[in-house]
């Protein structure tokens, strides 16, 4: 009961010291305030736009793989000319994959048109992406609807005239009508709308179903060439659940050079991409501008430190003669030690919450002022506070050690 009244008394000694001296208080939290502000601003600003773009990424799907002609390239130095003359996935790949892999959910063909003009009656709307895919899409991604369903097997397999329509198409061409039986116009051809997707919204990535049309591979054959390089086509391949990534990607591998017929030793000629690409790209990006965010709000903890440490040096001179008189009446040494601690601690728990105070102010200023989200997570705030108590301890340690070793008698006649 002793310890916790000694310690007591240090907390409204470091209190008391505080409130007595609010100008110097307030200057010495400056340093720490920019600091901790500075750092936490960083990470909260990093972190969400990390989580949007992982939510982005996500989308793909983790166990998807997508076969393609151009690897996915991140950088300046991306050697095209190796590419170039790499044949496109074909639906000849496609039928053997399907034969030949086991550890997987679902293949898919799909070929992609851009910028296409979709007609109602009177409407249109313009940009819509076209895409043509087989039956086995949905099981390949993701897809939600706000009206309507998918495709039928005789629908995919007979090439309906059907169509799903991204939310923003439907909206810009019945205007909150109901989508579903109504006829369209895609490339000249009169489709009926059996699905409308739900809407997403636009992601970090640009990748959201809003603008998108959806066809049967089988109907697109007859309005365009579904294997030319002109329509991006791409076997879209996801694995098992239980099934690790690498374990379908080495089977895929292995099937791609088995139907190419590629010879042992020579380099593949087609790409085997994957959302982990992305994720990696994106973790070493953000390792940089953590580090960024250190370097700058370091300096100003470092200097805020100092600037603490200097403050306690200057108290325990202002206040000699006091501890002379307590250690006269018996204080201990770790006594004197824990008052100037905590008030040193308590200085940077003030600036780091100032800090704290000063970031949650800005993410709502981004929110409401620029229609942007920035969102100060549970871990920031804990770092922030963390490293005050980090700073607070480094910086009153030696100021609070050397009090607690003054002479009672040398410091009473000071």
């Amino acid at each position: 009961m002793i310890i916790f009244r000694l310690i007591g008394e240090s907390f409204r000694f470091a209190a008391d010291a505080l409130r007595q001296n609010k100008l110097r208080t307030m200057l010495s939290l400056l340093g720490i305030t920019i600091g901790i502000f500075t750092i936490i601003a960083v990470f909260s600003g990093v972190d969400t736009l990390r989580n949007k773009l992982q939510a982005s990424v996500d989308k793909l799907g983790s166990k998807t793989l997508f076969v393609q002609k151009w690897p996915w390239g991140f950088g300046g130095d991306y050697p095209w000319w190796k590419y170039v003359n790499r044949p496109e996935p074909s639906l000849r790949d496609y039928e053997g994959l399907k034969t030949r892999l086991e550890h997987v959910d679902g293949i898919s063909y799909e070929a992609t048109a851009t910028s296409r003009t979709i007609k109602y009656r009177s409407s249109s709307v313009e940009g819509a992406i076209l895409h043509a895919a087989t039956q086995d899409y949905d099981k390949t991604w993701n897809l939600d609807y706000q009206e309507g369903r998918y495709f039928t097997d005789n629908e995919g397999k007979n090439g309906a005239p059907v169509v799903i329509l991204g939310a923003e198409i439907a909206k810009g061409l019945f205007s909150g009508e109901p989508a579903v039986g109504k006829q369209i116009k895609v490339m000249g051809r009169r489709v009926t709308v059996v699905g409308v997707f739900k809407k997403e919204g636009e992601d970090m990535l640009g990748m959201s179903q809003d603008n998108n049309i959806l066809i049967p591979l089988n109907f697109a054959k007859g309005l365009f060439d579904v294997q030319s390089g002109n329509y991006d086509p791409q076997i879209n391949i996801r694995g098992k659940e239980n099934i690790a990534l690498e374990e379908v990607e080495s089977e895929l591998q292995g099937a791609m050079r088995s139907i190419r017929r590629i010879r042992p030793g020579t380099e593949d000629d087609f790409a085997l991409n994957k959302t982990t690409m992305i994720t990696n790209q994106l973790d070493t990006m953000f390792k940089m501008v953590n580090i960024a965010g250190w370097v700058i709000g370091g300096f100003s903890i470092l200097v805020g430190g100092f600037g603490i440490a200097n403050i306690m040096f200057v108290s325990v001179k202002e206040r000699t003669n006091i501890i002379g008189i307590q250690k006269s009446l018996g204080a201990k040494n770790y006594f004197i030690l824990l008052q100037f601690m905590f008030e040193a601690i308590a200085l940077c728990l003030l600036g780091g919450m100032l800090g704290l105070a000063l970031v949650y102010g800005l993410t709502l200023i981004s929110k409401y002022g620029f229609d942007t989200e920035v969102v100060l997570y549970m871990k920031n705030i804990f770092m922030g506070v963390g490293i005050s108590l980090i700073i607070g301890t480094i910086s009153g340690f030696w100021p609070a050690y050397s009090a607690s070793r003054l002479d009672p008698v040398e410091a009473i006649r000071s």
